[in-house]
């Protein structure tokens, strides 16, 4: 009877292990949909209070800047008080988060135009260098660390090696801006092959020099994180195995070893396309290119204080959904993240 039953049992068990596994699987998708969806509504929340109360300190006062030089004090007055400048911090504060709601970011004074305008035509020259950045770091920086990790696996190849590590660390310690400046020299007053600065008649050639000089920097960071994790990959006793049918090195590490780069690489990815908005600023400045970064340091010049708080307002919570992106993807293609077991 003890053995009929425990026969029963273990069939109408078995059946159900799958069954299991898979509400395991979509509980953890779950919770972990959860933590990132309260993680992004936080750094949301912290970037309001944060953007409203640090942007009004700029220097300056943005009535005069309003009114215009020339303003008598009755003038700058009613300017302030049509900017709601003379009410409590708090009731503005009320104001602005109530705005923001409805989808208000505000209205721009020293242009005259609603934020959300202003921003919505710049956010695509921002995006787009964005993007074209990652992607040139991406198809340059993981072959570029691969081939080095593959050439110098264990030990070989010392001056390769010893080469790479000091040029990657000297570029990617150049400043965004100082890397701007000397590709302008080199390409735009010296060879005279790209316009020095944005252009409406050649958007694409004015979109390259910006694109290098945020990239180039994360290349290097790349692609020594690449190299690293290739040549500790290579030393794996299936590669040794996979070399052993008589595979070329580079083809080994391309066929064998990128699968396992896939969580680093996305990791660092996301990370410095996160920076590439932030470094956008100064890039943009130098080349004079209609981002966001652009506009955000003509608002600050004007002490267009609206407009800086939009523009700073969308550029994080950009940097947080690029952020929550990534933490997707390393979720799908790693379940252990899913789990919590990789922070």
């Amino acid at each position: 009877m003890t053995a009929t039953t425990g026969q029963q049992t273990g069939r109408t068990t078995e059946p159900d292990r799958p069954r299991a596994r898979r509400a395991r699987g979509g509980s953890s998708w779950t919770s972990f949909a959860l933590r990132r969806l309260g993680g992004l509504v936080g750094v949301v929340v912290v970037a309001v209070v944060v953007t409203f109360v640090i942007v009004p300190l700029i220097p300056g006062d943005p009535a005069v800047s309003a009114a215009g030089p020339d303003a008598t004090v009755d003038q700058i007055a009613r300017v302030r008080a049509e900017l709601g400048l003379d009410r409590p911090m708090l009731e503005r504060f009320l104001d602005y988060v109530g705005g923001l709601l409805q989808g208000d970011l505000g209205h721009s004074f020293s242009l005259n135009a609603p934020v959300s305008e202003v921003v919505l035509r710049r956010l695509p020259f921002t995006a787009g260098l964005a993007f074209l950045a990652l992607l040139v770091v991406l198809a340059v920086a993981v072959p570029l660390g691969m081939a080095v990790g593959a050439l110098t696996r264990g030990g070989r190849r010392r001056r390769l090696d010893s080469a790479f590590g000091y040029t990657t660390a000297f570029v990617a310690a150049i400043p965004p801006y100082v890397m701007a400046t000397l590709l302008v020299l080199l390409f735009a007053v010296t060879l005279q092959m790209l316009p020095p600065a944005y252009t409406r008649s050649q958007p694409g050639l004015s979109m390259l020099l910006p694109a290098l000089a945020l990239s180039i920097p994360s290349i290097c960071l790349i692609a020594r994180v690449v190299r690293r994790e290739t040549a500790v990959v290579l030393e794996q006793d299936y590669l040794r195995t996979a070399r052993g049918w008589r595979l070329g090195t580079l083809r080994t590490a391309a066929r064998y070893a990128l699968p396992n780069l896939l969580t680093s690489t996305l990791t660092l990815s996301g990370i410095i396309l996160v920076g590439m908005l932030g470094g956008a600023i100064s890039v943009e400045t130098v080349f004079g290119w209609p981002g966001l970064g652009l506009g955000v340091v003509n608002a600050v010049a004007t002490k267009d204080y609206p407009l800086v708080q939009g523009i700073v307002l969308v550029l994080a919570v950009l940097s947080a959904l690029m952020t929550m992106l990534v933490d997707v993807l390393l979720g799908i293609v790693d379940p252990r993240v899913r789990g919590g077991q990789h922070g």
